[in-house]
């Protein structure tokens, strides 16, 4: 008997050529794809540094003194509206501020603005940990100009105050003293 010998055909060429077709493109679907997450991450971390920056910009802003202005002023602040606080050293540091006014301003000013009929202004001078005037505003105005003006002129011509001292530095930026000024023979801010 004779055998028929079948001879194996190799599988055609074209389904090979369609699996490399489909492996290509694969890959190339595959390259898209890394080549547009690395967009993306690059995108990423451009928006990444540019919020380092801003943050860092804000960083230095706040770092250097009184750069805000002063009603966006985000020191710690202490506010003292009278003469007594359990803080004695807060107290303290008040009354040698209003000492100052009291016994460096000359007797013919004030003598003058006690014949000016006015009514006592409140005022409330915001002092900066380096004695320096960060604010100064009239809660209750005089009702005269000139006496208001006369008021500023003595607060800025006592500048600058005496620095905190060092309990007070620790706890506080900025203190805030509220006093009525009285004229008649001398100033007194009560």
């Amino acid at each position: 008997m004779a055998r028929v010998q079948t001879k194996r055909r190799n599988p055609p060429a074209a389904p090979k050529s369609a699996a490399a077709k489909g492996a290509a493109a694969r890959a190339a679907a595959e390259q898209e794809e890394t080549k547009r997450r690395e967009a993306v991450l690059r995108s990423i971390g451009r928006q990444l540094d540019e919020e380092a920056a801003r943050r860092d910009a804000a960083t230095a802003a706040a770092r250097s003194p009184n750069a805000l202005p002063l009603s966006l002023s985000t020191a710690r602040r202490v506010r003292l509206w009278g003469r007594s606080d359990p803080n004695a050293e807060l107290v303290e540091y008040a009354e040698a501020w209003a000492r100052k006014i009291q016994f460096n301003t000359p007797l013919e000013i004030v003598r003058a603005l006690a014949k000016r009929p006015h009514t006592p202004p409140m005022v409330t001078v915001a002092i900066r940990s380096d004695g320096s005037v960060e604010s100064m505003s009239f809660v209750v105005p005089s009702g005269v100009h000139e006496v208001d003006a006369a008021i500023r002129n003595m607060v800025d011509s006592q500048r600058p105050y005496l620095p905190f001292p060092p309990a007070l530095a620790r706890d506080f930026d900025v203190i805030e003293i509220r006093r009525t000024w009285h004229f008649s023979d001398a100033v007194r801010l009560h």
